[in-house]
């Protein structure tokens, strides 16, 4: 091949001029999303109140969420790939609209349940179509930086908004409107999505649905979950643990069998041949699952010992939103200069440092002593480690299965959340029981030793993230004049560059 038929053949795409305004419309979904998951924790109380109900009945207003989406975000990102990103993500964005309308509008807790499944069936389908299409439409590595970094901050922003969100809304107006607050959000990409974003089905992938697969990984990922979150309060040994625990590794053993013969599989084996992607989406479960128990633990500490207000509880988070922004424009500098594996080893250290600090909260805590310094660590390492990751979960992912990768990401995603909070939950109520302390000593303690042991699992995470830039120094920086540097893969991991044939409007260009 002549110099210049190679370089014909290796040029990067023309950035499509429509990526940025894309990116704004498919973030707000995300954000819309990402909101839900904790805007509802400040609400539990007021809508106990208003359906009478128990507190284990209760715990289905998160579960019902955290399940179904975790169950299915899979199975979402497989059928963007064969049946078209742009319109799996607008099928999923309807439905979350309408489902959040029925759960704003429940008559009773049996009703708003239902809304919070099909919420998790509107999250399965749009998420992983949304980072699907970003992944695709940044082609150039400096850009794509950028658009990870906006979309990763996403999650921490969104999270933190949702706390802050939850307090005002139900002290002002009503909590039905948490839920209300979703449907004009969604119209907005509903209208414009057509406009700014092609198709992008895959080419050369067979329309054919893995349905044992996905029953299996459906099945057995909902019982995984639910016994971590089950596991909380009511210990491994008790059948209502372990019973769904050993039915989902079952199910996964048998999911993974039958992958390995399937023609079509829904996770084809290659997949996870890619060293980075699969390094990352575990330091993913490290970082999601400790952030996720910071918000729920220091809600509590806040409620229960320092006897804030809903209200005050939502607005103390303020600084952390804030701190979070400078984190996101850090990580996109740092990405493109040192790669992701530096990048989140700065990010891990500094969220690391955070949640130590926060294993010192005392029972007379002061907020701007006590809480604001850790809050402020935490948020800037957030900030920069997300955005990376993201980059990280995807790379090199093919356009056949870019939005498997956006589904494994997700799924990862959310098993991490409910892994974390369940389990440092439990650490945090097995110490506080063991305490001969006064009560508000006894919670204090229980809340240390977690937020204690969440920071050395972080820690564990930079270990993780130094040995990732070691293997493979080069992923994610950018290079002048290339879309991906063509020696960044570790040993044993695969090369997927995306197909030729694979445009954005999902037709062949050959």
């Amino acid at each position: 091949m002549s110099n210049v038929d190679h370089q014909s053949a290796t040029a990067t795409p023309a950035p499509d001029p429509r990526r940025w305004r894309a990116l704004a419309v498919l973030a707000l979904v995300q954000f819309m999303i990402v909101i839900d998951s904790t805007v509802v924790n400040v609400a539990l109380p007021s809508i106990r109140d208003e359906f009478n109900a128990s507190t284990g009945s209760l715990t289905w207003v998160v579960n019902a969420y955290v399940l179904t989406a975790a169950g299915l975000l899979l199975l979402g990102g497989r059928l963007g790939d064969l049946f078209g990103r742009r319109r799996v993500f607008t099928i999923g964005t309807a439905l979350f609209a309408v489902a959040s309308l029925t759960t704003g509008a429940a008559l009773s807790l049996g009703m708003l349940v239902t809304g919070r499944f099909a919420q998790g069936v509107g999250e399965a389908l749009a998420s992983p179509a949304a980072l699907s299409l970003v992944a695709l439409l940044f082609v150039d590595e400096r850009e794509r930086a950028k658009a990870f970094a906006i979309w990763g901050g996403i999650a921490g922003a969104g999270a933190t908004v949702g706390v802050v969100l939850s307090g005002v809304i139900t002290e002002f107006i009503d909590w039905r409107w948490i839920f209300f607050i979703n449907v004009p959000l969604a119209l907005i990409p509903l209208l414009l999505i057509r406009r700014l974003v092609d198709e992008g089905r895959a080419t050369g992938t067979p329309k054919r649905i893995d349905v044992p697969g996905a029953v299996l990984v459906t099945g057995g990922l909902v019982a995984l979950v639910y016994a971590v979150v089950a596991a909380a309060g009511n210990g491994w040994s008790n059948p209502v643990v372990w019973a769904p625990l050993v039915a989902g590794i079952v199910a996964l053993a048998a999911f993974v069998a039958l992958e390995r013969r399937s023609a079509a599989p829904l996770i084809p084996p290659r997949f996870f041949a890619n060293g980075v992607r699969l390094s990352a989406n575990a330091l993913s479960i490290l970082l999601v699952s400790t952030t996720s128990a910071v918000f729920f633990l220091v809600i509590l500490y806040m409620r229960d010992v320092l006897g804030y207000s809903p209200l005050i509880a939502g607005l103390a988070w303020v600084p952390f939103l804030v701190m979070f922004m400078p984190g996101l424009a850090l990580s996109a500098r740092l990405v493109a200069r040192f790669g992701v594996g530096i990048t989140m080893a700065i990010g891990f250290a500094a969220a690391a440092a955070g949640l130590l600090l926060l294993g010192r909260i005392p029972a007379d805590g002061s907020y701007v002593v006590d809480l604001l310094p850790a809050f402020l660590l935490i948020a800037l390492g957030m900030g920069i480690a997300n955005p990376a990751l993201q980059n990280a979960v995807l790379y090199k992912v093919s356009g056949e299965d870019a939005g498997l990768g956006s589904g494994v990401a997700a799924t990862v995603a959310q098993m991490g959340g409910a892994l974390g909070v369940a389990v440092f939950a439990m650490i945090a109520v097995r110490e506080q029981i063991s305490s001969t302390a006064s009560p508000e000593v006894a919670a204090t303690e229980g809340y240390q030793l977690a937020l204690l042991v969440a920071g050395l699992v972080l820690l564990v995470g930079l270990l993780a993230a130094v040995w990732l830039a070691i293997r493979a120094p080069q992923v994610g920086r950018a290079a002048p004049g290339a879309g991906q540097p063509p020696s960044d893969q570790p040993p044993g991991s695969s090369d997927e560059p995306v197909p030729a044939q694979l445009t954005r409007s999902g037709r062949s260009s050959r």
